[in-house]
Parts: C-alpha cells; structure tokens; sequence
C-alpha cells in the first residue's frame, strides 16, 4: 500500500506539472507582449504584439495534442517508466530552453520551446496509464481521482506561481518549473516500477505512424466514445475558456474576482476529486456517468442563463460533477478497453480533450461578439447531447469483449 500511495503521489506530481507548464506563461506573457516596451521579442518580424501573444500561447497546446496522441501508445512500446522519466526531464529541459530564449529576445527560439515543452506535458496520459496497470478496483479509482485532481490544481498554481516570482524577471517562474521537474525527475527514479512493455512489434516510427491514439478510432465502440467525449468536453471548454468573461460583462467582476472565482472551483474539484474512493468512490460508478454529464451541462447552462447569483453558484458547483465524471470515465475505459494497450486509451482521452479546446476556441472567438452566453449555452447543449448518448454506450458492449473484429 506505501509503495503505492508513493506511485500515485510521483504520478501526480507529473500531471500537476504538466498543466503547470501549461498554465504557467499566461500572467507572464500578457504584460510583456501587451503593455512591456518595444523590443525585438515583442514587435518579431514587425507583426503586431497581440498577434505575437496568440501564437505564443497557442503553440503549447498543438504541441500538448500531439504529445497526449502519441506519448500513451509509445509508452506501451517502450514502458511507462522510461517514458514519463524522459519526458520529465524533457519538459525541464524545455523550461530553460525558454528562459535562454527570453534572455536573448528570441522569439521564433521560444515558439520552438513551448511547443518542445507542450508535446513533452502530452505525458499525463502516461501516467493515468501506469496507475491503470499498477492499481485495481476502488483504489485505481482513487488513483485516477487523485491524479485529476492535481491536474486541475496545476491551472490554478501555474498562474500563481508565474505572479509569486515574475517579478525577480520574466524568465525566472521557467527556472522555478524546471527546478521543480527536475526533482520529480529523481523522485520518479526512485518510485516508478520497471514495467515490461505491452506492445513490443514494431519501432519508434511504426509506433508514431500506426500505433498514435487516433488510430483506435477504427474500432465502432472507441468510435463513439470519441464523439461521446468530443461532445462532453465541447462543452467543458467552452465553460473553462469564457466563464471569466462571463463573469466581467455580467457578474462585474475585476482580476482578482475572477482570480478568487476560479480558486473556488478549482478547490471544489480537487477536494471532490480527494474524496474519491473515500466514502463517495464506490458509490460512483460506470452506471452514474450519464448523471453526471447531466449535472456537468445544467451548470454551464446556470451560468449561462443565471443571473449574477445563480450563475455563479453553477460556475463553482461545475467542479462537482465535472470531477466525479472524469475520475469514473478513465476507470471504466481501462477495464473495458484495456486489450488496445492502456497508454492508447489513456492517449485517446487526453487528445479529446485538446481537440476541443481548439475547436472551441476557433468557434468561440466568433460567437462571443453575439454574446458570451451563446457560446456557454452551445456548449451545455453538446454535454447534454453526450449525456443522452452515455447510457447507450456504456450498456451496449460487456466488458472483456476484443473489439478487433468489429472495426
């Protein structure tokens, strides 16, 4: 039980670093690119700084995407060991890469690092994977709560720690990051298991080009969860993306408001994403994933169309049932999926994730000169949509069934 209470603790300290790598450029970036004086960095090739900020933040996440795509099905070739070791060490590697661009005023040397950095972060799928194959039972699903829950808690320390340290220099909250990967590099080391590979045909290439989590999409039944997800998560980040501007044009809420909001939720997600497996673990399960997307879309939907009041109750009792589902989803995909090698699956809903953080953000920018509230409402409509399609797609297969034969 020590050893692995140890395995989840490295295992989250890994996805709580990933999303702080993610998370952490924004409080750091935005002054520098809109309101710092004019240099070589903010004003490259003459562009607009604005323009400059948008691909600065964006190159991360196309790298995250890739990342979470095929760092899961490359760890079924290789291990998860070696792989989250390497990508750890890769992602502090990344971080002082960006400082030394950030010091030389290198602009297009920064792009090339965030997106380094961003692919290496993609490893969160590598280790819902290693706790899917080192635990059982209610304690793989406290293991992924867990893990969830630090996920979530890196969105609200990256910013955190980017304004606790920007001010001793731009580059220094990068230093701070590696420092910090750097030890749960040595602390990985120590604690995560050697583990045979799963899958061991083919190489490196036949893994990136045959093997990457969107090939699963040939199977009916993965197919539909990839829609199921898309819908889920469209929904989730649309919320996650604009309830801030929400709560500027119509709770009136200034920086730190919004700051103190976003707190709120992220402690209600990672408190309920603790007090799984603790009581209300194992009275959640497979069978409540649709419950629970309903819950998800009717408080997008109360923020949407609440006043000030109520929409700011649903904005922070979002983190409920959000958290709930996305620790039971992961439990049940790796029981009933697990033939197609864990770090595919685990691949799989990770990318969802990121494909809808793009679309949305490609549909949101246009939608919100409407109104703010349009873009939320679409996004409970297509969580609600994903609710409906659940109970079919959890009932129709038993588990333990190859789906092989099927695509």
């Amino acid at each position: 039980m020590k050893s692995n209470n140890m395995l989840v603790f490295t295992a989250c300290a890994v996805g709580l670093l990933s999303t702080v790598g993610a998370a952490l450029p924004y409080p750091v970036l935005a002054p520098l690119f809109a309101a710092g004086p004019a240099t070589v960095f903010n004003h490259f090739a003459g562009l607009p700084p604005k323009f400059l900020l948008s691909m600065a933040i964006a190159i991360n996440p196309i790298g995250l995407l890739l990342g979470s795509a095929l760092l899961g099905p490359l760890s079924d070739r290789y291990g998860r060991r070696r792989m989250l070791l390497f990508t750890t060490l890769f992602s502090a590697l990344g971080h002082l890469v960006s400082v030394w661009a950030l010091l030389a005023e290198n602009y297009l040397l920064f792009l090339v690092a965030r997106f380094l950095t961003g692919l290496a972060e993609g490893n969160a799928a590598v280790a819902r994977a290693m706790l899917a194959d080192a635990l059982d039972g209610e304690e793989r699903t406290r293991g992924f709560a867990l893990l969830n829950g630090a996920i979530y808690s890196g969105w609200l320390i990256g910013p955190l720690m980017a304004g606790a340290t920007v001010h001793f220099g731009n580059s220094v909250p990068f230093v701070v990051a590696a420092a910090i990967l750097g030890a749960t590099f040595v602390l990985g080391a120590i604690v995560f298991p050697v583990q045979a590979p799963t899958h061991t045909k083919g190489g490196f290439w036949h893994h990136v080009s045959e093997r990457h989590a969107f090939m699963l999409l040939k199977h009916k039944s993965l197919r539909e969860l990839f829609f199921i997800q898309l819908a889920y998560t469209l929904g989730v980040t649309a919320f996650y993306e604009f309830y801030p501007l929400w709560c500027v044009e119509f709770a009136h809420l200034n920086a730190v408001g919004i700051a103190v909001v976003t707190a709120a939720l992220c402690g209600v997600m990672t408190g309920t994403s603790a007090l799984m497996g603790r009581g209300i673990g194992p009275a959640v399960g497979e069978r409540h994933l649709r419950l629970l997307a309903i819950g998800t879309a009717s408080c997008i939907a109360l923020n949407a169309l609440g006043g000030p009041i109520a929409g700011m109750v649903g904005l922070v009792i979002f983190g409920v049932p959000n958290a709930l589902y996305n620790a039971v989803l992961p439990v049940y995909c790796s029981e009933r999926f697990a033939e197609h090698g864990q770090g595919a699956v685990m691949g799989l809903i990770s990318a969802i994730f990121c494909v809808a953080n793009v679309l949305v953000a490609l549909v949101g920018a246009g939608v919100t000169l409407i109104d703010t509230r349009l873009i939320l409402l679409l996004g409970a409509t297509a969580t609600a949509w994903a609710a409906w399609r659940i109970a079919h797609w959890v009932g129709r297969m038993p588990r333990g069934v190859v789906e092989g034969a099927q695509a």
